[in-house]
């Protein structure tokens, strides 16, 4: 039988406050997103500049206007290195303050941030370095010296010149994903519109949100789907190194909003049994394509059951993405009657498809396209061609789409 490839319609879900109009290569995409990421923080600093930007729990609290100037004299101090435009900055440090004065700092020099988890083994992260060609590390010493070695310092820069097209960010998928760990380009404009996606979808407030931020931000899950949209609404990221400290954090820091994975959540659950925490207002559950194939099906409505004891006046919200979608794509409320086991809805301005010989009855290999959807691997045109059709990216995962849109796992045949 031949391989079909079946579109389904825009999700019922679609939240947006910006609209969503069809380009010409058939891509939904937001209208007046602002030219660059960079642009989108700067109008929020200015308008936030005294509220706390970044907290790290036994370290430092930064307002954005403290943060902002941080991550401008870092930029300084990489323009001096002969750092600039496009150029790849690889950010290797511990989740602190630290991490996100580096992050900024590499994309207010111009350069493109290369993510590179802190805990991957020296090989595997040398390999990535490598592969991104990298032409400098921000590394805070490494761990010889425990990441505390200064970081790059001069006068104040800032690099306004780019684009929604440009590339903006460099993150690499997890050794366990099905082309292994690839830098995966993202544009200005995938992070923008995930961004929007991800504000549309949670409904975050601009009255102050404090969100307990769990997942790596070496991630895309953790640096364009909770770092960025906490910033791009004037909230406040709170950052936990230590695990031991996630209950007392929750209360003393006042936390709206708690982002973790599945298998974090279940790790923390030991923790946090009997606790009612009452002002907690969303919990958000981040599972991606490399986890999701090691969860058993029911296991994270279980560890859903056990939160809502624990949070329950949250909202609970289920998002699956990958890499490739800017950690974005689906999306599910865990209160409706339709959640149990399923992956959720498409949101923002994802569309889904089907590939596969049973494509027309609904199940599937899961295709996603959108202006959240990365371009190309880099430096890979060969696993480009074999993972994107068209705008259509070729998630791997095996499922059936339901009438209504709604995705849910289903075993290879």
């Amino acid at each position: 039988m031949s391989q079909l490839l079946v579109e389904y319609p825009h999700s019922r879900n679609a939240r947006c406050d910006n609209p969503l109009a069809r380009g010409a290569d058939g891509v939904l995409r937001y209208g007046n997103l602002n030219p660059a990421l960079t642009e989108l923080l700067d109008i929020q600093v200015h308008t936030f500049a005294a509220r706390e930007a970044v907290v790290e729990i036994g370290g430092p609290r930064l307002t954005y206007r403290e943060l902002w100037y941080s991550a401008s004299r870092i930029a300084g101090g990489l323009q001096e290195h002969g750092i600039g435009y496009g150029d790849r900055v690889a950010v290797r440090m511990p989740v602190g303050v630290r991490w996100v004065q580096a992050f900024l700092g590499a994309l207010l020099s111009g350069a493109v941030p290369v993510l590179v988890h802190d805990r991957l083994p020296d090989a595997l992260a040398d390999k990535v370095i490598h592969d991104a060609s990298a032409d400098y590390i921000l590394d805070g010493g490494g761990r010889a010296h425990g990441y505390r070695a200064a970081l790059p310092d001069a006068a104040a820069f800032i690099d306004d010149g780019a684009s929604l097209g440009e590339l903006a960010l460099l993150c690499y998928t997890s050794p366990g994903s099905p082309v292994g760990p690839r830098g995966v380009e993202l544009t200005n404009e995938n992070l923008l519109s995930a961004i929007r996606s991800v504000v549309g979808a949670l409904e975050l407030p601009t009255a102050g949100l404090r969100n307990l931020v769990l997942l790596p931000l070496a991630h895309a899950s953790g640096c364009v789907d909770q770092l960025l949209p906490t910033f791009a609404v004037g909230g406040t990221v709170v950052l936990a190194p230590d695990p031991a400290a996630i209950a007392e954090t929750l209360a003393a820091e006042r936390i709206d909003m708690v982002a973790a994975t599945p298998r974090i959540f279940a790790g923390l659950l030991p923790e946090l049994a009997g606790l009612r925490m009452e002002g907690v207002r969303k919990v958000c559950s981040a599972g991606h394509r490399a986890e999701l194939a090691a969860v058993e099906p029911g296991a994270a409505d279980t560890v859903s059951d056990s939160l809502r004891a624990v949070f329950p006046a949250a909202r609970q919200w289920s998002v699956w993405g990958a890499t490739e979608t800017s950690g974005i794509g689906l999306a599910r409320d865990d209160a409706a009657p339709d959640a149990c086991d399923s992956l959720g809805f498409a949101f923002g301005g994802t569309e889904l498809a089907l590939f596969g010989p049973a494509a027309d009855t609904g199940r599937g290999e899961l295709l996603c396209r959108g202006p959240n959807i990365a371009p190309r691997y880099w430096n890979d045109p060969q696993t480009t061609e074999s993972r994107f059709t068209g705008s259509w990216f070729h998630t791997g995962n095996h499922v059936t789409i339901d009438p209504t849109g709604l995705v849910r796992r289903a075993p290879v045949a």
